[in-house]
């Protein structure tokens, strides 16, 4: 370890008070979501706001650049994890001083107040009452992505991405999801001429059936519950810290398996957040590596492992314990609750889609938010920009429809922009992952089959989880895998599961 007084040792202690303030944001938050009450929502968006502004200061003093200066100029020796700290605090650093203070706190108002309007306006179809909120929150966030564009040498949208997935472009983006688009459309049609309905599994599911059910996946998966716990919000979401992890789902008494993929999905995020290095916790790169990398961790729980047949055949009695499927009942079968699990169809809501027709949802959304902070879009022009895409891509209509349309997904409207990219990226990274893990893990589809996670999550811990932001997304997925991103195992992923 370096000397207590040296520049990076300083530097240490800063960034470990940095990471109590952001503890606290993010407790706020959480809280904000799930039991604040709707009157409360003023004083939390100043109270966020003035914790960001807090952290920025934090951040941007001049002290802080000039120990980053002496420590990277210095001679004392620092270990690999040091290194790569010092590098992940410079980045902060670098990406917090290209934005001025008023613009940090005026974006955590205006996307306070944008969300809490939002969800009371999505629910009665009114598209009119948020427009103005978020035609604020757009506003800020083209200020900020273009004050991080000149600070970066990057065009506006591609500073914004490169917050969520370092080192990714636009230009990186695009190749793949055009290759998406000329695949999708062609297998989606094969998939729906071959696939037949299943039988209709007989609800309503009580409530705290699905919470049973969703803990006790929980469990055998990982979670560690005296670090964590589950809760109901608008939106499904992991968020806290590794040692006070908090993941949410919202539940519907017709469809089940909705609120029981959201809890699968939102434990890989947990179980990645739970598994960091424990000896950096409260340093930067102690953090996750990146949006994709995150959402890998959730599609491979969720999409590579709980839509697998062998996670249904462990999970189907389960199902039926706790949700009061007879055994005898041919709907409560393995093979019909897997068959509702792969089901493939065009339909409105992303969080709801299928591994096939999701990245459609998602190349929608980078299209339109890339035009939305060039300033090519406007806020009034969403909805029929909107309606337009899902003409193209999904054959739906969603003229007058704003709830299932352009108001269905929280992020806009709380201000993240250059995000959704990320969620199709992990996707890809996700069928990459698991092609790597099962060369480890030859028997890995059985470990599945009798509900024995261990060796896989296991894997997960060594290879991903535990290593932080000691290397980069591209670096440590070319290690893990033998080469960089590759598309074709998702599509080959796909192809199997859904024509093999």
């Amino acid at each position: 370890m370096s000397d207590s007084t040296s520049p990076y040792a300083k530097l240490e202690m800063h960034f470990a008070e940095l990471h109590q303030i952001e503890h606290a944001q993010a407790m706020l938050s959480w809280d904000e979501a799930v039991i604040m009450p709707p009157g409360g929502g003023t004083e939390r968006g100043e109270a966020l706001a003035a914790l960001a502004a807090i952290a920025h200061r934090a951040l941007t003093t001049d002290a802080v650049g000039n120990l980053l200066n002496a420590a990277e100029a210095g001679s004392d020796p620092l270990s690999q994890w040091q290194q790569a700290n010092l590098r992940a605090m410079r980045r902060m650093h670098t990406r917090a001083v290209a934005v001025p203070e008023d613009i940090v706190r005026a974006s955590q108002v205006a996307a306070a107040r944008c969300q809490q309007i939002w969800r009371v306006a999505r629910a009665e179809n009114d598209w009119k009452a948020v427009a103005e909120p978020l035609a604020e929150v757009l506003a800020l966030a083209r200020e900020e992505a273009a004050a991080l564009g000149e600070a970066l040498a990057l065009d506006p949208y591609d500073a914004l991405l490169d917050g969520y997935e370092e080192g990714t472009r636009a230009d990186d983006v695009v190749p793949l999801f055009d290759d998406l688009k000329g695949f999708l459309p062609g297998l989606v049609d094969r998939v729906l001429a071959r696939q037949r309905s299943p039988l209709p599994l007989p609800g309503p599911f009580p409530q705290d059936g699905q919470n049973r059910l969703g803990e006790e996946m929980m469990r055998r998966l990982g979670f560690d519950f005296a670090r964590g716990r589950l809760d109901i919000s608008h939106h499904p979401f992991c968020g806290g810290v590794p040692d006070d992890t908090r993941i949410t789902t919202r539940y519907s008494d017709t469809d089940f398996l909705e609120s029981f993929m959201a809890v699968l999905h939102e434990t890989g995020h947990a179980l990645y957040q739970q598994g960091l290095p424990a000896d950096w916790r409260q340093q930067p790169v102690g953090n996750c590596l990146g949006a994709a990398v995150h959402e890998s961790q959730s599609l491979f729980v969720e999409m590579q492992i709980s839509r697998s047949s062998s996670f249904m055949e462990f999970a189907a009695p389960h199902i039926r314990h706790h949700l009061g499927g007879g055994q005898d009942d041919d709907a409560w079968t393995a093979d019909n609750l897997h068959a509702h699990a792969i089901c493939v169809r065009r339909d409105y809501i992303r969080v709801e889609a299928d591994e096939l027709t999701y990245p459609l949802h998602v190349i929608l959304r980078f299209e339109l938010e890339r035009a939305l902070i060039a300033g090519d879009l406007s806020v009034a022009d969403i909805p029929d920009a909107w309606n337009d895409g899902m003409s193209r891509y999904l054959g739906l209509s969603t003229d007058g429809n704003f709830k299932d349309g352009c108001m269905q997904d929280v992020h806009w409207f709380s201000g993240l922009f250059g995000y959704f990219p990320t969620y199709t990226l992990g996707a890809l990274v996700a069928a990459q992952w698991f092609a790597a893990a099962t060369r480890c893990l030859p028997d890995i589809e059985t470990s599945i089959r009798t509900g024995d996670f261990a060796p896989v999550v296991s894997w997960l811990r060594k290879e991903i989880h535990s290593r932080g932001q000691l290397k980069t997304a591209r670096e440590l997925l070319t290690e893990i895998t033998g080469e960089p991103l590759n598309i074709r195992y998702f599509k080959d992923h796909l192809e199997r599961r859904y024509l093999g």
